[in-house]
């Protein structure tokens, strides 16, 4: 029985996560990584002409974060064929036969404004939540510091998210809306 297709409109834009089987790691080292983003990358190039967009990411050990825009293709195919392909390469890798992915992958789709700054807030701040930084500009896999400034965009389009903030402040702005989520958990 095959898998049923996962809803879908046009311009949508969604919030993807990809989990390791068993909630098993999926990247073991600092090549797997970089190999993941280079997917990413050719997938862009490969799916031109569909326009995706990547609004904001953070690829954690044992699962991927991934905000993505589309504007007339569902998101399956982009992320089906990186996880396809990273999952060949990690199992040639590390001699790993089965499934690297748990499912093919989990969707949120956006529906608002404010669910979109959630979204790219709760993806910035996962590896500070998993205690893997101090900071989440001190992540490497992740989009955030392209957001703040301290490194130049790359793979990603932060204007959508941005839009939200004052011209000239955008990214100030945003840092301390991101941040402002960690104050308020260590008060707790």
């Amino acid at each position: 029985m095959s898998t049923p297709k996962v809803p879908w409109f046009r311009g949508a834009s969604c919030h993807i996560t990809a989990r390791g089987n068993h909630r098993n790691d999926i990247f073991k080292d600092e090549e797997d990584f970089q190999y993941y983003i280079t997917l990413i990358e050719e997938a862009l190039k490969y799916f031109e002409y569909d326009e995706y967009k990547i609004i904001c990411y953070c690829l954690m050990d044992n699962h991927v974060h991934i905000l993505i825009k589309t504007k007339d293709k569902a998101p399956g195919q982009f992320i089906g064929r990186v996880n396809a392909v990273y999952a060949k390469y990690f199992n040639k890798k590390y001699n790993y036969i089965g499934h690297l992915f748990q499912d093919r992958y989990h969707p949120e789709f956006i529906k608002s404004d404010e669910q979109m700054l959630e979204a790219s807030r709760y993806i910035h701040l996962n590896p500070l939540r998993a205690n893997m930084v101090e900071k989440p500009q001190d992540y490497q896999w992740s989009s955030y510091s392209m957001y703040i400034g301290d490194k130049k965009e790359k793979l990603i389009t932060t204007k959508e998210v941005l839009s939200y903030f004052q011209e000239g402040k955008e990214r100030e702005l945003y840092k301390k809306f991101v941040e402002s989520a960690i104050s308020i958990k260590t008060a707790l």
